[in-house]
């Protein structure tokens, strides 16, 4: 949704308030980061996340000051951002990054409906690896009361892309500097076993 929060002050032709835009960046992203204020003290936590149909999922210690700090409500800021690529203009001032971000305003729910609770626990394990849920011993009773689980409203959110080479000055077309953009991925590497424990075959979601 486009609100006054959710418009950006600068290259706001950028933006783009859709679900779709928004959900796919939200869900190829691993991260988060959730700020918010306490007595006027800015904090920001970096936590992993999931999200289903139009709400964003988080988890943490019922002993969390992070956690205990929103759970009642409190206004926060939710931020996610994809580096696909480091642009080299001609120029330092024309340097940028391609990227891909959603900025989220919301508050905190705290979930307390079991099946719910567990479900975004799943939600958050398969979204960081997907199939590993289904290859775990259940979660304890003792577990979920060491747990919360909050939940926020994507309504008001908007996302903002960049793509594309640089934008040199024409001024500066024929100085011999390269320019032009690296391209960035974050990639999954082989996974490598722990070493002091039965020897377990690789699972075909890691392969």
């Amino acid at each position: 949704m486009q609100t006054s929060r959710t418009t950006p002050s600068r290259l706001a032709k950028r933006a783009h308030y859709d679900e779709t835009t928004i959900h796919s960046i939200l869900d190829e992203a691993l991260f988060c980061t959730v700020s918010f204020s306490v007595d006027g003290q800015p904090m920001a936590i970096p936590t992993a996340f999931a999200r289903q149909e139009n709400s964003l999922y988080i988890h943490g210690s019922v002993g969390s000051h992070f956690i205990r700090a929103i759970e009642n409500g409190a206004p926060v800021c939710i931020t996610v951002m994809l580096a696909d690529g480091l642009v080299l203009a001609k120029s330092a001032f024309h340097h940028s990054v391609n990227y891909r971000s959603v900025v989220i305003f919301a508050n905190a729910e705290k979930v307390t409906d079991e099946t719910e609770q567990m479900n975004a626990l799943a939600l958050i394990t398969d979204h960081l690896i997907p199939g590993r849920w289904d290859d775990l011993r259940p979660t304890t009773t003792s577990e979920m009361r060491k747990t919360t689980v909050l939940r926020f409203s994507l309504a008001e959110a908007s996302a903002k892309i960049r793509a594309g080479g640089p934008n040199d000055d024409p001024e500066d077309m024929n100085l011999p500097t390269w320019s032009g953009v690296v391209p960035l991925q974050t990639v999954r590497l082989t996974p490598v076993p722990r070493e002091d424990t039965t020897a377990v075959p690789l699972p075909d979601y890691l392969a």
